[in-house]
């Protein structure tokens, strides 16, 4: 196949995956940097994602501005804020690889302890978690757009409505993105042709975007929190896998 096809294949099944991510579906959003990995380095596959991720963000924003956790933005975000800035202070010294096996095994311990040792009683949210998972997201999503296990973490155990949940992740990864943005500009990721790249993405991950708040709104809520763990899983699984090849390599 010419690799120009195997690219752009590549690159709208991506922005699919951004825009039904932003729209509430669980977890599949997180896989857009990996999809675009088979295609080209996973960093410049994240810098040229990220216009994508902001534009379609707006569009997730209005279909969730009435549905989210205030007090969940309120405390993940300025957290975040803080774990950004380390990963743009450090992005220079912090290998992509052990980022990334740091993010699968909170994943995967996660999925371990929810589904064999802890309670299943709702845990309100509080500000020193928030705070500890909001940092660790922050970080996490500045490497590799990877800050959806430590989002868990946090807002999972609280077992909010399903609705609730989708427009508090959609809000406040959001806000993430957009403070992403210059630190992005900075180490120069974000250049024209990236920008270029990400206008043609741009109409698919719109689209994508109503379809999975239309999806959303139908999924049954016991089985939409299944699914956000199962998929939590094995997005774990691999990014583990992938981490564990790169610092062997």
């Amino acid at each position: 196949m010419d690799p120009s096809v195997t690219f752009w294949l590549a690159a709208l099944a991506a922005a699919f995956a951004v825009g039904m991510g932003k729209g509430g579906v669980p977890m599949i959003g997180t896989l857009s940097v990996p999809i675009m990995s088979l295609v080209m380095h996973p960093i410049p596959a994240a810098g040229l994602l990220l216009p994508v991720y902001v534009v379609s963000d707006l569009f997730g924003v209005i279909a969730y501005r009435r549905e989210f956790s205030a007090r969940n933005v309120a405390i993940f975000v300025p957290s975040a804020a803080i774990g950004i800035l380390i990963g743009w202070a450090s992005a220079s010294v912090v290998s992509e690889a052990a980022v990334m096996v740091m993010v699968g095994s909170i994943g995967l311990a996660f999925c371990l302890v929810r589904w064999f040792g802890a309670s299943r009683e709702a845990r309100p949210a509080d500000v020193p978690r928030g705070m500890f998972w909001g940092t660790v997201s922050g970080f996490t999503s500045f490497v590799t757009h990877g800050g959806a296990p430590p989002f868990q973490m946090y807002v999972v155990p609280q077992r909010l409505p399903k609705m609730v949940y989708a427009g508090t992740s959609t809000l406040t990864f959001a806000a993430i993105n957009w403070m992403k943005v210059p630190a992005y500009w900075a180490l120069g990721e974000l250049n024209l042709a990236n920008l270029e790249t990400a206008a043609l993405l741009l109409p698919v991950a719109i689209a994508a975007t109503y379809v999975g708040v239309w999806a959303t709104r139908r999924i049954p809520d016991g089985l939409f929190y299944r699914l956000i763990m199962a998929a939590l899983f094995l997005l774990s699984l691999k990014i583990l896998h992938d981490g564990v090849i790169g610092l062997l390599s």
